[in-house]
């Protein structure tokens, strides 16, 4: 009787929190309903030029901003931004203080046990700028492995790695400011920089006659996703469908605040 009864007990505590838990689960299978019925789709993001910034009247615009814009415009539903600092965004999403993290959030293997991402809508990476005066003649990448050439790079990140594994003859010359980095190659004081994108290509266009892009690709390739609680297979499978649809609009905007400067006077 008392083997039965602890069966029985255990039984019941079981259920109890079976039955506990199908609410959490049923709002994250339906995370679609859950954003329509709301009529509110809210997204978090954190602040970076030029995926997302405030404009000179204190909105926000940049990339993200189209996306999120579009995304929201096609379910239906107002968009509710919700800014957030980068290092807390993940566990903000898990706390479930927003529906995505729509933020250029590249996708790795670190961040995949934490969270589910749909299909890449973006990508990024690092690319090159190189002086005119210095390397115009220049063929790309072989001339630049060569113990004539100075790179320069921010120290302690990643582009300066990269300098070393890919162009290991060359002389590297570090600097604690991007800023201070580009000028030395703007100044000819070095043949070229790398940075992430869209640094190489924005100094390019506004130093046109002292810079360059040797590449017009990145050199490396990150790809993003939004990002989603754990468990959402019809919020990921209608945002993938969203992606697919819109892999047109994506690439125009994309290259509109990667590619050009043409927005740059909405901004302070």
């Amino acid at each position: 009787m008392t083997n039965f009864r602890r069966i029985f007990a255990a039984g019941a505590v079981l259920l109890v929190a079976m039955l506990a838990a199908q609410p959490v689960l049923a709002q994250q299978e339906n995370l679609v309903d859950t954003i329509k019925k709301r009529g509110k789709l809210q997204a978090g993001f954190s602040s970076f030029v030029p995926w997302a910034m405030r404009d000179k009247q204190g909105q926000w615009v940049g990339f993200e901003i189209d996306v999120m814009n579009k995304l929201a415009k096609d379910m239906g539903v107002q968009l509710e931004l919700v800014p957030t600092a980068w290092d807390g965004i993940i566990p903000s999403l898990i706390a479930g203080k927003f529906d995505a993290i729509i933020g250029s959030m590249s996708i790795t293997p670190a961040r995949q046990e934490q969270i589910d991402f749909t299909d890449p809508y973006s990508t990024s990476g690092q690319g090159v700028a190189a002086s005119k005066q210095l390397a115009a003649k220049f063929k790309w990448p072989e001339d630049y492995n060569n113990a004539n050439v100075t790179f320069t790079c921010r120290r302690g990140a990643a582009p300066c790695k990269l300098i070393e594994e890919r162009f290991p003859k060359a002389t590297i010359r570090q600097f604690d400011d991007d800023a201070i980095a580009f000028q030395e190659v703007i100044n000819g004081n070095a043949h070229a920089t790398v940075s992430s994108e869209p640094k190489p290509t924005f100094f390019s266009l506004k130093n046109p006659d002292r810079l360059f892009k040797p590449v017009a690709d990145n050199i490396t390739t990150n790809v993003e996703g939004f990002g989603v609680r754990k468990g959402n297979a019809a919020g990921l499978a209608f945002f993938n469908d969203w992606i697919g649809k819109n892999k047109d609009f994506l690439k125009q905007r994309h290259t509109y605040w990667f590619k050009t400067q043409d927005w740059a006077a909405m901004v302070p």
